[in-house]
């Protein structure tokens, strides 16, 4: 028995009447996800990037050469506001971790681009973060990943709308 195990038979016990099966799983969903903020965080610092920044950083790296997005994509990307991303970007600018440059086809906009360091560190982080992360996964079977991906996908499709 788990902690959700244990929490469940409480439940069960106090309130016979309701159905705990979304329990079962959804808190063990939230449980793991509290421990994969904490491998993240371990996984970044070793590149000396907090969470928010790796995420910026990473946007900017897989959207390919030129390694360059509109803040509107980033906003898109990362899911914040758009203060919460010019002030984002600010601090990355100051690392010397982006920088930004005039949209050459709307003079208005900019367009924030990756540096040589930051793709640097993001490339670090990421290989630490995948290492981590097939560690964590290391006891399910290529088919058992497979069908925890397919399931997952199923469950959050609802807010990729």
């Amino acid at each position: 028995m788990d902690e959700v195990d244990q929490i469940v038979a409480a439940w069960q016990r106090e309130r016979p009447d309701l159905d705990l099966s979304a329990l079962q799983v959804l808190s063990r969903v939230s449980r793991l996800a509290h421990h994969l903020d904490s491998v993240k965080k371990l996984a970044f610092s070793k590149a000396k990037l907090e969470p928010w920044e790796f995420d910026v950083l990473a946007s900017l790296r897989r959207s390919g050469k030129p390694y360059s997005l509109p803040p509107r994509q980033l906003i898109k990307e990362n899911l914040v506001t758009s203060g919460t991303m010019t002030n984002r970007i600010d601090q990355l600018e100051k690392r010397g971790l982006v920088s930004r440059k005039p949209d050459v086809k709307d003079g208005r906009s900019i367009i924030v681009s990756i540096t040589e360091e930051g793709k640097s560190l993001v490339d670090t982080a990421f290989q630490e973060l995948l290492k981590i992360e097939a560690d964590l996964l290391d006891d399910l079977s290529t088919s058992q990943r497979t069908e925890l991906a397919r399931i997952l996908r199923a469950l959050t499709k609802q807010f990729n709308d």
